[in-house]
């Protein structure tokens, strides 16, 4: 025990972990901590989901802000959070005189930049007279949008996915490059090519239907026949419409919510999320941003939705960003997770993602896997929670005490982008897979009691739906109650024909 606290006194923090402790940051902690060795080789460990990686003695990049900052961009990536707060907290002539040492630097260059966007202030400097432009993101690292915009200040390629408002950042991990390389549209389509476009419509029509009811069961919701119908016919106008903007989020608000509470502006009330545990006790689970942050908050998104429609970047990796960027926000008393999951629908259709004229019930798989998708939520409302200081009133009216604006300004959502793949994975393998094979069987079966005893389609719809739910056999209580007019040979034939499509294990049902 003595020899590892030994040499835990050797470890010094460098990069974002020296800056945060210097400066006292209140901060979520970057994916990756920095740590250097006064004696020691380089290793790689994980702490929960950061990356702690120790480097050697001659790794150690100094003691000032500008040697941090440069460690950080070089080993840490480019945390955008982190260096608003940072920037927020240091002197101005501390940066100066890192950027003046180095004024042609990549680094120097690129922090430049990233104080006046973050800021919104300007650095008494000359602008860059000469040298070739660089991205500021290294596209081999990062989503990007393409094409970038020319900062002739700096001589910066700008390829940010938002604004000093907005903006999401997404690493291109190994996990977001394996999944593109599956090329899930075309899995998709070959498991399409086999089925007849008239069970394709079929299809179609149980998942939006089996979408709409998921996304409601998520929050616990059973809708009416009414809403039902209202969620499906705007799933329909998913792939002809782009729903994120103002006034059509407003409009699909007023549209999926109880009328009473449909709205005419984003929230002018302060919203958060959880659980009464005890009388007058509330669990907070999630604290939304101010109300009066909301306008610049849901510009940036818009904003930046319209950048990456723009500006190439995957489909789903623009469709994670505007999902959860939206439901993180959270603008609306209510209907908040049900624009969020559909908007990941709004997007994948219009970018070409989803083939024309099918979707992925994204929310069943949601639905069916709910640690994971409260995971995907989670990775960003739990380190969030530390850091936002509020109280509760006797009615549960929540009052926020500290500026939290940046918190949701720049949130690195690549845990959320490898959410939705895998749900999408999930949904193309299980839920279409699964719902066009069971359409097939059906009608298989269907013809085939329909040759044994031709009786009303109704008749055969129950028999086989009373057989799916009991291991393939008729009961003698369905028997007695719908079908006492068949003979026992009868019966067997049929039953044996349900058993061919399904097995005679089923017990599920569509």
């Amino acid at each position: 025990m003595a020899e590892i606290g030994q040499e835990q006194a050797t470890l010094r923090p460098a990069g974002y972990s020296a800056l945060i402790e210097m400066y006292g940051l209140d901060v979520i902690p970057n994916w990756h901590r920095s740590l250097v060795t006064t004696s020691g080789v380089h290793r790689i460990g994980l702490t929960g989901n950061v990356v702690e990686e120790v480097y050697p003695p001659k790794y150690w990049p100094g003691d000032t802000l500008g040697h941090h900052l440069e460690f950080a961009l070089k080993y840490d990536g480019t945390n955008l959070a982190i260096l608003a707060s940072l920037f927020q907290n240091t002197a101005e002539e501390d940066l100066l005189g890192y950027v003046r040492s180095k004024p042609t630097g990549k680094y120097a260059r690129r922090l430049w930049f990233l104080y006046e966007f973050l800021t919104g202030e300007t650095l008494p400097l000359d602008d860059v007279k000469r040298g070739n432009y660089i991205d500021l993101l290294d596209p081999s690292d990062y989503y990007t949008a393409t094409p970038a915009r020319r900062v002739r200040r700096q001589r910066i390629n700008d390829n940010l996915l938002g604004d000093r408002r907005f903006c999401p950042t997404i690493r291109r991990t190994r996990t977001l490059r394996d999944f593109e390389a599956a090329d899930l549209p075309m899995r998709c389509r070959q498991a399409m090519s086999s089925y007849s476009p008239e069970l394709l419509r079929r299809a179609l029509s149980y998942l939006y239907t089996k979408e709409t009811k998921s996304s409601f069961e998520i929050e616990n919701i059973k809708p009416t026949s009414t809403r039902t119908e209202r969620f499906v016919a705007l799933l329909q106008l998913a792939e002809s419409e782009d729903f994120c903007e103002k006034a059509k989020l407003i409009d699909l608000q007023n549209r999926i919510v109880d009328p009473r509470f449909s709205e005419s502006d984003y929230r002018m009330s302060q919203n958060y999320v959880g659980e009464t545990v005890a009388w007058q006790q509330e669990k907070v689970h999630f604290v939304c941003p101010k109300p009066e942050d909301l306008a610049d908050l849901m510009g940036g998104l818009i904003a930046s939705h319209e950048r990456m429609d723009d500006g190439g970047v995957s489909a789903v990796i623009h469709a994670a960003a505007v999902a959860y960027g939206f439901v993180f926000l959270h603008p609306f008393e209510d209907g908040n997770g049900r624009i969020h999951r559909f908007l990941i629908h709004n997007v994948l259709a219009r970018r070409g993602f989803t083939p024309k004229g099918i979707m992925f019930p994204v929310s069943a798989s949601m639905l069916k896997y709910p640690a994971d998708y409260d995971a995907s939520l989670e990775e960003f409302s739990r380190p969030l929670m530390a850091l936002v200081e509020y109280s509760l009133d006797e009615e549960g009216r929540m009052t926020i005490e500290n500026d939290t604006n940046r918190l949701y300004s720049y949130v690195d959502m690549t845990f959320q982008a490898e959410a939705l793949f895998h749900f999408i994975e999930q949904t193309i393998e299980t839920e279409l897979v699964g719902e066009l094979a069971f359409l097939a069987n059906y009608d298989q079966t269907k013809r085939a009691i329909q040759e044994i005893v031709d009786m009303p389609d109704r008749q055969i719809d129950l028999f086989i739906r009373f057989c799916l739910r009991n291991n393939g056999r008729l009961s003698a209580r369905k028997r007695a109650s719908h079908f006492e007019l068949l003979s026992e040979h009868e019966i067997a034939r049929m039953e044996r024909a349900v058993q061919s499509a399904y097995g005679s294990n089923s017990e599920s049902e569509k």
